[in-house]
């Protein structure tokens, strides 16, 4: 499950790209959008809202149309020069090109496709709770939508994009991790849940703008993370085993049976 920073970060790659270019042509590769044609209109803003990309758009008679995408867990977008070779996925994955005089942008394996006029982007994101990189972000209201379920499992209710906007599988196993909370505590029981709620903010901050994620503070290969795809691997605290949950790939665990410990 793609993080918030990653998201944001491909952002801003379409905003390097795109943004201020009048688009000159367009190719979706999707039943419900084939038939529509973009040259013409001006990359306005690209921006993240937690794990949703929203790049906006604007017609040379001023109408204003937003391209919905979501990553999940396969989606990507890249940037090419014209008459670059298309090297990020296989051409079958590709769901939409925009083309521009100094650049194109492909979209692949993109989910929930839609291009919806910009005022009516609430019905995308309006349910997402406060987006932990994002200019509207209030711990306070973090903390009180978390709260609103004390008894659901924490590790559950900080994937929740309806709680915070942003943390994925990754985030939410380094930061139960670094709290020391065991993942299903009930959220009413979790101690300090504004701390924790403020820490994951600077996770993920503290990792924007780049494409290795670190929680540990090195960026070196197989030191970036305390818990997270290190099962069986010792602790770096208190040098146990890690653990690991099975099942669905976007609800894995990995956490440290010494370090948070099940509460008694």
């Amino acid at each position: 499950m793609p993080e918030g920073d990653t998201v944001w970060n491909t952002a801003k790659v379409l905003r390097d790209g795109l943004e201020d270019a009048e688009l000159t042509g367009s190719d979706f590769r999707v039943p419900h959008l084939a038939t529509v044609d973009l040259a013409g209109y001006r990359v306005a803003e690209s921006l993240s809202r937690g794990k949703h990309l929203l790049l906006r758009l604007v017609s040379p008679e001023h109408r204003e149309l937003t391209l919905h995408s979501h990553l999940r867990m396969e989606g990507a977008w890249r940037v090419y020069a014209p008459g670059e070779r298309w090297t990020g996925r296989p051409a079958h994955l590709i769901r939409v090109v925009l083309r521009t005089a100094k650049s194109v942008a492909v979209g692949y394996h993109l989910h929930d496709l839609r291009l919806v006029p910009t005022a009516r982007e609430p019905e995308l994101v309006g349910h997402l709770g406060p987006d932990l990189l994002g200019p509207d972000w209030d711990p306070e209201e973090a903390v009180r939508r978390l709260a609103a379920d004390p008894a659901r499992p924490v590790a559950e209710a900080l994937l929740d994009q309806r709680n915070l906007a942003g943390i994925g599988n990754l985030y939410k196993c380094e930061l139960l991790f670094l709290r020391g909370v065991w993942p299903w505590t009930p959220v009413g029981e979790v101690p300090d849940l504004p701390g924790m709620v403020t820490l994951g903010q600077r996770l993920l901050a503290a990792n924007r703008g780049r494409w290795t994620q670190s929680t540990t503070g090195s960026l070196h290969r197989g030191e970036t993370s305390y818990v997270y795809g290190r099962r069986a691997q010792p602790c770096r605290r208190c040098n146990g085993p890690i653990a690991k949950t099975d099942g669905d790939a976007e609800r894995i665990t990995y956490w440290c049976p010494r370090c948070q410990p099940q509460p008694t």
